[in-house]
């Protein structure tokens, strides 16, 4: 899972490129959509954006939990965590990359073999 992580400033670069607003405004915009959409999860509420997929936030109880290093018992307190569900539209776009990528050789002796046949056919040609 390689790539660049894509920032708030390349949201702004984007709108800039796209739309045609000032770099400052651009800014401003990004800042704006985040912070709209961080102010309505922080109420409770949910977030769903067309194509894309939705923001909500789920309620954890109380819990037992255990230290790894001790195998300590340790209470988990209850707490609010954001959870986010793709659209299918965002799935099928994330799996189309997926389908067109060729898929990998085997390490087995028999992989070894086919592509060394492949590279001499290459090399003949």
């Amino acid at each position: 899972m390689g790539g660049k992580t894509l920032t708030r400033a390349d949201l702004a670069e984007a709108v800039v490129r796209q739309v045609g607003l000032p770099r400052n405004e651009s800014q401003d915009l990004v800042e704006l959509i985040l912070s709209e959409i961080s102010v309505t999860l922080a109420a409770g509420e949910s977030v769903k954006l067309s194509s894309f997929g939705s923001f909500g936030i789920r309620e954890k109880g109380e819990r037992v939990g255990r230290n790894p290093k001790t195998g300590k018992e340790v209470p988990i307190t209850p707490r609010r965590v954001l959870v986010f569900r793709p659209s299918n539209v965002m799935k099928e776009r994330i799996n189309e990359g997926v389908k067109r990528k060729p898929a990998p050789v085997a390490d087995s002796a028999k992989g070894e073999r086919r592509t060394a046949r492949k590279a001499a056919v290459t090399r003949q040609a």
